[in-house]
């Protein structure tokens, strides 16, 4: 099974829509297994963001996702990192199609509700990132079983 990071960000935090993203993911048939709420300080933030960090858009970007805490979410599924991104949608809001969470809830770029892991070589580097080893949970869920038929998953 993969997994992947997802993060609410602070727009879906203050437009109370948190529970509207975990839902989706859930009802998806992902598993969390890592779930908490920070603060993103200085030093997370120029780590997240290193590949842009010398863009002109980098201040305001930090700004936006330090301005309140968000959730980080580790989250494992069959072909969890593509299925993540395709119930996110397209990074653009305004364009993400509709059923999507930037689809249905979101018109920015950057305030664009999610982020969500772009390869699992990413998805493993940013949920050591995000959580340490004794903040991810291995378990099953009685619903897997309903979730995968029995050559996939597990």
């Amino acid at each position: 099974m993969e997994r992947s990071l997802v993060l609410i960000k602070p727009d879906a935090v203050e437009r109370g829509l948190v529970g509207e993203i975990v839902s989706r993911v859930e009802r998806k048939g992902l598993k969390l297994v890592g779930l908490k709420i920070i603060q993103m300080s200085d030093r997370l933030l120029a780590d997240h963001y290193a590949h842009i960090a010398d863009r002109d858009f980098y201040p305001e970007l930090a700004q936006f996702m330090s301005r309140t805490p968000i959730v980080a979410m580790c989250v494992e599924g069959l072909d969890c990192v593509a299925t993540l991104r395709r119930l996110c949608g397209v990074t653009r809001g305004s364009e993400a199609d509709p059923g999507t969470i930037r689809g249905d809830f979101a018109l920015s770029v950057q305030s664009n509700l999610v982020h969500a892991s772009d390869s699992l070589e990413a998805a493993e580097e940013e949920i050591r990132r995000f959580f340490g080893k004794d903040e991810i949970y291995d378990y099953s869920l009685s619903a897997e079983e309903y979730t995968y038929s029995s050559h996939e998953g597990s």
